[in-house]
Parts: C-alpha cells; sequence; structure tokens
C-alpha cells in the first residue's frame, strides 16, 4: 500500500488543485469553477471555516495528489465521506490509502460512528476505491444525481466505527 500523508489546506497548493480542476472529469465536480488562483483559495477557504467538516490535502512523496474530506457531520456522529485524486495519481492506490486514513481520523480524532460515500454507479473506479477502503455497499439511490441535464444513479457505502 503506498504511503499518504494527509494535513490541512495550504495557499501555496493553489496550483495542485488548479492542475486536478483542469481535468474534464474533475471540472464538473465542484460548485464554480476552480479555473484561477484566487478560485483555488476560495475553495480552500471553504473547507476551512466549517464545524460540520474536515479536508485534507492528500500528499505523497511531497506533492499534493488529491483530497479527502469528511463533511456534513451530524448528531448522529455520522459524516459523508469525499476523495479525488489528480489524473496522473490514479491507479496506485492513492484514494484507497488515503479514504482509510481519513475514516481512522474520523474514527479516533472526531468521534463518529458511520461515514457513508455514495458515487454513480457507472464509476467503476470510485466504487473499487470504497471497497477496497471498507466501506460495505447498502444499496442504489435511483436517480440522485444530475450533471449536465443527466440523471445517475448511485450507490451508497458504508463504514462503521466497529467493522
Amino acid at each position: 500500500m503506498i504511503e499518504v500523508e494527509l494535513r490541512g489546506w495550504r495557499p501555496d497548493d493553489a496550483p495542485a488543485l488548479l492542475d486536478a480542476f483542469g481535468s474534464p472529469d474533475m471540472a464538473q465536480q465542484a460548485a464554480r469553477p476552480i479555473d484561477t488562483p484566487q478560485a483555488a483559495l476560495e475553495w480552500m477557504g471553504v473547507w476551512g471555516f466549517r464545524d460540520d467538516a474536515q479536508a485534507f490535502a492528500v500528499v505523497v512523496d511531497g506533492s499534493v495528489v488529491g483530497n479527502v474530506a469528511v463533511s456534513n457531520i451530524d448528531a448522529h456522529d455520522t459524516g459523508w465521506v469525499s476523495y479525488w485524486t489528480s489524473p496522473h495519481a490514479r491507479g496506485r492506490g492513492v484514494a484507497v490509502a488515503a479514504a482509510r486514513k481519513l475514516a481512522d481520523w474520523a474514527f479516533r480524532e472526531r468521534g463518529l460512528f458511520r461515514l457513508e460515500l455514495g458515487h454513480r454507479i457507472n464509476n467503476a473506479a470510485s466504487c473499487a476505491v470504497a471497497t477496497r477502503a471498507g466501506f460495505r455497499p447498502e444499496g442504489v439511490e435511483r436517480a440522485k444525481l444530475c450533471y449536465d441535464g443527466v440523471r445517475y444513479d448511485v450507490e451508497r457505502h458504508a463504514r462503521l466505527a466497529t467493522d
């Protein structure tokens, strides 16, 4: 398994963020375009001022190659996990290692009990990440997401502190 470091986002990480969101598949993942240094800093800032969330830059060999986060932490000690990696870092186990490390942190440091995530059912790579990181499939949410006017089914996964 590849070794990853999780750390807070820093202003000097903006070029890595711009590079990642310059990829067509990543561009649609943000609420608004991340295509300028200012937009990158604003994205980082949104994550930095929330009580219900924590995002981490994923670092391999000193370079930022992705993001992993837990958000929407609720009164039931449940959080929503998300992850992405830059195109050049894919296929090496980075997202799996980061998701595992995030889960360990969320259970130990935040005291969460349940972590959930979802992926479009046509995203086999994200499903593999979730499964390899210990998130068990729980079912399909029909037509949950909409990108460019197209509805997508989402498979939900969860991992418990007791798993």
